[in-house]
């Protein structure tokens, strides 16, 4: 091999020499920098959500929707009465936000809880027992004393809606049991052990043949709002703000509508 072919092959080897170490460096920089900055896994939360036993149903689709949008977060619902709830807050049960059947039991929990907002509503309906042997069809039938009727207790919100359309219509009503919840009440129809109660529309449609349905019109009815509040106790307050307000989204609102709620 002649001098010069030896000098072009070395000149040519130190060349590539050189053009590989930078190419090696920035190789090594950028596994440090991936190294450094990997994809950050969804931030595991898990919220307590204190809810309204007529939320019960609506409330499990809507909790699968969120957690599907949201991974990462798990949330788990404390289904019972507003006034059972109330006192849960009152008492420092550890739940990250609220929602309850009525504004009344959320403003008078306004030192524990954030601003409320109204995501849905909801009307009652007589809730007759199957074949409607009384032949049941307006809230006045409800005075026959032959008729076993149930309803919540005026401390439930269901219960005090129900007082105020049978006062406003002057019917006067004995009830065979107070039950402590809308779904305590619907149970008793349902099993046979009452003639009749006062529910929430939604909770009647989810019976489906267990009950008949019998309306009440507009001008008779209450109208039952639900507001949603953060709790300030929360160890995860901007995880419940988030949620709480992804309750007015279309999303959640359009679950709640096709559950049979009203728009807010």
């Amino acid at each position: 091999m002649s001098p010069i072919t030896i000098r072009r092959r070395t000149a040519a080897a130190a060349l590539t020499a050189a053009l590989l170490v930078p190419l090696a460096a920035c190789g090594k920089s950028d596994d440090k920098k991936a190294a450094a900055d990997p994809t950050p896994e969804p931030k595991a939360v898990n919220l307590t959500v204190l809810a309204a036993s007529s939320l019960t149903d609506v409330f499990k689709t809507a909790g699968e929707a969120y957690q599907k949008s949201h991974p990462g977060t798990k949330i788990t619902f404390s289904f019972a009465g507003s006034q059972e709830l109330a006192a849960q807050v009152k008492q420092g049960a550890p739940a990250d936000a609220l929602v309850t059947a009525d504004t009344k039991t959320m403003d008078g929990l306004k030192a524990e809880t954030g601003d409320a907002t109204i995501i849905a509503k909801n009307r009652l309906v007589i809730a007759a027992s199957k074949a409607n042997p009384f032949k049941i069809d307006e809230l006045k039938d409800l005075a026959d004393t032959k008729i076993k009727v149930v309803l919540a207790a005026p401390e439930v919100p269901v219960g005090r809606y129900s007082k105020q359309i049978l006062d406003a219509q002057k019917i006067e009503v004995k009830p065979v049991s107070q039950e402590p919840n809308v779904r305590a009440v619907l149970s008793k129809v349902e099993l046979g052990e009452a003639d009749a109660g006062l529910v929430y529309k939604t909770d009647s449609a989810k019976s489906g043949d267990k009950v008949v349905a019998v309306d009440i019109p507009d001008e008779q009815n209450a109208v039952a709002s639900y507001p949603a509040a953060t709790l300030k106790q929360s160890k995860n307050a901007t995880d419940a703000a988030a949620f709480v307000a992804w309750l007015s989204t279309p999303e959640a609102q359009k679950i709640l509508q096709d559950a049979g709620f009203q728009k807010a």
